[in-house]
């Protein structure tokens, strides 16, 4: 048996509960994991509330990190004893202990821990897709960052700091952009004291950028659709704010005949070997200091509620995981 979170309706945090779950053997294409660590992420609130719909009752959590207890038929890439991290459907990754599919479970690195790996496989794997798989990018290019001082975004600013693309970051309040900066973004703008899309085209000279990276969703669409150059991409990966309107495709041509599109991770990682591509890539700009993962706010599983509401909140920086 394993303690479990998981929920029997949609709604606020107060629907989380924990359940003793039986665990297993895994079966083939499966491994059983031992979980150190668990990362909180926004899929997670946007599962609970409904926003994403689940069929119920259904386990939470999205990524997480431990021991391999056991592999089933099949899989070669890992084996018991090893530690191991991952970012992967099916959700159940806030539990002590899971059995679940082994193609997008990767070999964590000695020299990374188990709470670094927790609070980093979605969060990095997401940065690797936006600047690698997305819209090409290349040193010299401009992106604008919403959210920047997130996990995802602080992982954001020291990838495109490594890469030589210039970020100019958002965020809610002076100490949020402040942090941005210190992690290497070029810029950093108070969406709550300033207009992002005039102050954009004043860093840029009146050209925009090439990309932006959105995932806060309804209130900053605009802006960020006016942030563009032409022929700009708008990639909008998450609804932090609520989910975007419809879209007029006319808009896109009247303001420079734009692109957008909405990518998910889990799209990119389907395929087993881009998966592990993608977890080398990460894993490598960790291990060379280029990107260090902060975690600033650690709960234990038995206090998921509290972490929840304090994530949809947006009174957390940096990466938050739940301990075991």
């Amino acid at each position: 048996m394993a303690k479990t979170v998981i929920i029997s309706k949609h709604g606020g945090p107060e629907v989380l509960t924990i359940a003793e779950r039986p665990v297993g053997a895994p079966g083939p294409g499966q491994i059983r994991i031992r979980h150190a660590a668990c990362g909180l992420n926004f899929i997670d609130c946007y599962q609970r509330s409904g926003l994403y719909p689940m069929q119920l009752p259904a386990a939470l959590g999205m990524e997480a990190a431990g021991v391999i207890e056991a592999v089933g038929e099949g899989v070669t890439h890992l084996k018991p004893g090893d530690r191991a991290a991952y970012a992967a459907q099916p959700p159940g990754a806030y539990c002590e202990q899971r059995v679940m599919p082994a193609a997008q479970v990767c070999p964590l690195p000695d020299g990374i821990s188990f709470e670094t790996g927790a609070a980093m496989m979605l969060k990095g794997m997401t940065v690797e897709y936006l600047f690698h798989r997305t819209v090409p990018l290349k040193a010299g290019d401009t992106v604008l960052f919403h959210a920047a001082a997130g996990g995802v975004g602080l992982i954001a600013c020291q990838w495109a700091r490594s890469e030589g693309i210039t970020l100019i970051a958002t965020a809610g309040s002076d100490a949020k952009c402040q942090l941005a900066l210190d992690h290497g973004a070029s810029h950093a703008i108070n969406y709550n004291t300033e207009d992002f899309a005039v102050r954009v085209r004043e860093i840029t000279g009146g050209r925009g950028v090439d990309a932006v990276m959105d995932s806060v969703g309804a209130s900053t669409f605009e802006g960020s659709i006016d942030s563009l150059r032409p022929l700009g991409m708008m990639i909008s990966f998450g609804n932090a704010s609520g989910p975007v309107p419809p879209v007029n495709l006319g808009t896109l041509a009247a303001k420079g005949s734009l692109q957008i599109t909405r990518p998910t991770l889990f799209t990119h990682i389907a395929p087993h070997e881009t998966c592990q591509a993608m977890a080398r890539h990460l894993f490598d700009k960790v291990l060379s200091g280029d990107v260090t993962i902060r975690i600033d706010q650690r709960f234990p599983l038995d206090e998921v509620r509290a972490a929840h509401e304090a994530l949809e909140a947006r009174k957390t920086t940096g990466s938050t995981i739940l301990t075991l």
